[in-house]
């Protein structure tokens, strides 16, 4: 078994966040959400959590894990790449030697003797954050009927007898016990008749003081002596037919994941629609003015994306 290659911890973060999460040119991870759910037969019982998976046919870059390690690491996103790249390259020469490749807390990667690509996920480890410190537990068979079966061969066995010599030599004890039945029934109908009293003392009391309330409301009036200035808060628009762009995505939930990654950063991200090939596309910002939008442009190019580009398109029409 080897040990954890780079780039597991970065997965394994991005797993507690999302459904879905792909290394370019190797595979895709895949998270679904199960409910609790309780094993009969051993007495298990299970919290809710996240099935893992992994599909070899997702490996097209939707720029979630380059992003996220380029942010996490402070560099650039074509550094990142670079090294998701030297990553995956590692991982397959070490399947294609007939080696198991372990991701640490995540789980192990073999090939079957067709070749194919072979995901064992662990066990013991759930992905969803609603779930985090519950654990499975087992809990023992309560055994009402067994206890009642046994108190009741006891019973069959050792009976209660009372014999007439008792009962007589001791009469007092039913005319205490009819006593106590009747202080009880005049106990209980006299507390009857002042939880009454109680109720319709604390309702009329209720009335009269949601009335006052009222009144004093309606009286009540309000003067301020010294108002604040009137602020006036210049917002950035983010329309406009100048668009710096950040990338167009064939599925619309990746699209809405690159507009939360981008947002997170700073950036007033949206979604403008579908291109003329059917692609969703994101941009960074949009800006009325042409300089506004290549001085954007260039920071981005500088700092975020050497492959941003500009769009002009009056979105308006």
């Amino acid at each position: 078994m080897f040990v954890t290659m780079q780039l597991a911890t970065y997965i394994k973060d991005l797993l507690y966040r999302y459904e879905c999460v792909i290394i370019p040119g190797f595979g895709a991870f895949l998270t679904q959400h199960h409910p609790a759910k309780i094993d009969a037969g051993g007495h298990n019982f299970h919290p809710p959590g996240k099935t893992l998976s992994f599909n070899r046919q997702l490996q097209t870059n939707d720029g979630l894990l380059a992003n996220h390690l380029a942010s996490v690491e402070d560099c650039g996103y074509e550094t990142a790449l670079q090294r998701i790249r030297n990553f995956t390259g590692k991982l397959s020469l070490e399947l294609s030697e007939g080696k198991t490749v372990s991701l640490d807390k995540i789980g192990d990667f073999t090939l079957n003797p067709e070749g194919s690509v072979q995901f064992f996920p662990l066990e013991n480890q759930n992905f969803s954050t609603s779930s985090f410190g519950l654990s499975s537990f087992s809990s023992p068979v309560i055994l009402r009927e067994v206890y009642k079966n046994e108190v009741e061969e006891l019973e069959e066995k050792v009976p209660l007898l009372f014999t007439p010599e008792r009962r007589t030599t001791r009469p007092y004890l039913k005319y205490a016990a009819i006593g106590l039945l009747a202080l009880l029934a005049t106990g209980l109908g006299g507390l009857k008749i002042y939880e009454g009293t109680v109720e319709k003392h604390n309702f009329a009391e209720k009335q009269q003081a949601n009335t006052l309330v009222e009144e004093e409301i309606q009286e009540a009036t309000f003067v301020i002596d010294n108002p604040l200035p009137a602020m006036q808060l210049m917002l950035e628009k983010e329309t406009g037919k100048y668009h710096v762009m950040a990338g167009a995505f064939r599925i619309e939930a990746n699209a809405d994941k690159k507009v939360t990654q981008l947002i997170d950063k700073g950036f007033h991200a949206r979604r403008i629609g579908k291109n003329k090939y059917g692609l969703h596309q994101v941009v960074y910002s949009s800006h009325t003015g042409r300089l506004d939008a290549l001085k954007a442009l260039r920071t981005i190019k500088r700092t975020e994306n050497k492959s941003a580009w500009l769009l002009v398109n009056d979105l308006s029409k």
